[in-house]
């Protein structure tokens, strides 16, 4: 199996995950074995006094990992892999953005790499959360936008899973599929197939435009 389970996990489609859902993780490593666990997306740093108090933590920047006192510790102890087969990303397109979807030529799946911590309240309450490592855009992408998430190849799953290997935090290497959707994605409540569709672009208007 791809992400080291020997039964199938019984997951449901989701089409447009936003921040601060829950997402499914995999967590551990060959030698403890892999275990999928299901985390807030938009991690909470353990030292928080209260969840919410700002704008959730989605990203986290490979560059700045090991000194960023949210993510460091995380780092060090914490990894996993956020299994996917797409994202979302959007172009700005003069005074709005056009939002694309970002898969393998394939659509299968692949695993961005990511980090997680657990929080605890003052009332005994816990708090299991995620951010996705993101990096430069490859040579493919930075006409869509100037940063990505790290997609970490198959055979390394298990080297980020058991050490902070920042090394494998680079720009992907491989082809993606890249292609315009619809503006409906932009809509939390919005979670259909039909937003995988592709359209055309939204033509920016040029100065011609408005003689």
């Amino acid at each position: 199996m791809l992400f080291g389970f020997d039964a199938l996990p019984n997951l449901g489609p989701r089409y447009n995950i936003a921040p601060t859902q829950d997402v499914p993780v995999v967590r551990g490593g060959p030698e403890s074995g892999s275990e999928l666990a299901t985390m807030r997306w938009g991690l909470v740093p353990s030292w928080a006094k209260e969840i919410g108090g700002s704008a959730p933590l989605i990203n986290a920047r490979a560059e700045t990992l090991s000194e960023k006192p949210s993510f460091r510790d995380a780092l060090r102890k914490r990894r996993c892999l956020m299994p996917a087969d797409g994202f979302y990303e959007w172009k700005s397109q003069g005074a709005g953005k056009q939002a694309y979807r970002i898969a393998m030529p394939n659509d299968a799946p692949f695993a961005f790499a990511g980090i997680w911590e657990s929080w605890q309240g003052a009332q005994g309450e816990t708090l299991e959360s995620c951010a996705i490592v993101t990096t430069e855009a490859n040579e493919q992408l930075t006409a869509i936008h100037h940063r990505m998430p790290v997609i970490l190849p198959p055979e390394r799953y298990g080297d980020w899973l058991e050490a902070p290997m920042t090394a494998l935090l680079r720009p992907y290497k491989g082809v993606l599929r890249a292609y315009a959707v619809s503006a409906s994605v932009n809509k939390v409540a919005n979670d259909n197939p039909g937003l995988w569709d592709e359209v055309t672009p939204q033509r920016v208007p040029t100065q011609l435009d408005l003689l």
